[in-house]
């Protein structure tokens, strides 16, 4: 383990964090952007974060390559309710329920963070379009949650986030796509 990857780890999350926090508190979501990836600081993520550290994306990714599973992802989803994983029951009669309006936010607020933290000076604002895109179809979402997160980030590629990112075009668009 590189001791060094300790700091560097620990500053990503908590940019990261920093970076999440700020687009809740901006809609009102106080308590989703105190409490958001808490468990990213427990022994069982934050130690796995630490041995798979590359700075350029999430360190879960390096785990599932080296071991075929991330134990740390395991662990976040289950705790962690902007994340789709958290909510898809593969036995249940309804899969994939629509996600809450604080939560599928919160997602939102953290995908653009993400993408933020791990492009750095190459993010544009179609960057979370473009990514989203190359993934959402092989996401356990809900349809209608899917379609407002689309409209979302199309709205930030266009827009940026300052004008897409506010409390009354999230509710709009979440009243519009999920309810």
């Amino acid at each position: 383990m590189n001791i060094r990857n300790i700091w560097k780890h620990f500053k990503t999350i908590t940019y990261h964090k920093i970076l999440v926090m700020q687009g809740c508190f901006k809609i009102g979501l106080y308590k989703q952007g105190i409490l958001h990836d808490l468990s990213k600081y427990s022994p069982s993520e934050f130690w796995v974060g630490v041995k798979y550290y590359q700075g350029t994306q999430s360190p879960n990714n390096a785990e599932r390559e080296a071991l075929g599973y991330s134990s740390a992802w395991l662990h976040h989803k289950g705790r962690n309710k902007h994340h789709p994983e958290y909510w898809y029951d593969p036995m249940s009669r309804n899969p994939m329920p629509v996600i809450p309006y604080k939560y599928i936010v919160e997602m939102i607020c953290d995908n653009l963070a993400a993408g933020i933290v791990y492009n750095g000076k190459r993010w544009r604002n179609d960057t979370q379009l473009k990514y989203w895109n190359s993934r959402k179809d092989n996401m356990p979402l809900n349809e209608k949650n899917k379609s407002m997160v689309t409209e979302v980030f199309t709205q930030v590629s266009i827009n940026g986030i300052e004008k897409t990112i506010t409390k009354s075009n999230l509710k709009r668009l979440y009243k519009k796509y999920c309810e």
